[in-house]
């Protein structure tokens, strides 16, 4: 009984999904309301600061964990291969940090 209940909740929601997309292609047609100059600049300023603290982050942890992972390379040398994928996630830091200022940024043009 109760696989019956979750089976037609989900076919409901299938069923009403096209009405809500419609609905909201409709808002987003919408001509979107002038933005003022002191709103585009907060939205520039805010994607100059994601860009600086995202790269001074990866930067920082990149130094640290890089050097951590070449002194502990230099030790035992099988280990590089996994002491180099914490540096690839500080650098995930920055890339994510380049991709939000870019959707800032496309904001307001």
């Amino acid at each position: 009984m109760k696989l019956i209940r979750i089976t037609a909740l989900a076919a409901a929601a299938i069923a009403a999904a096209p009405a809500l997309a419609q609905e909201a292609v409709a808002e987003v047609a919408a001509a979107p309301a002038a933005r003022t100059p002191l709103e585009t600049a907060a939205i520039a300023l805010a994607a100059a600061a994601t860009m600086f603290f995202s790269v001074f982050g990866a930067g920082a942890a990149i130094g640290k964990v890089g050097a951590a992972a070449l002194g502990a390379a230099a030790e035992r040398p099988e280990i590089l291969s996994k002491s180099i994928l914490f540096v690839a996630l500080a650098e995930g830091l920055c890339v994510l940090g380049f991709v939000i200022a870019i959707m800032l940024v496309q904001k307001i043009v």
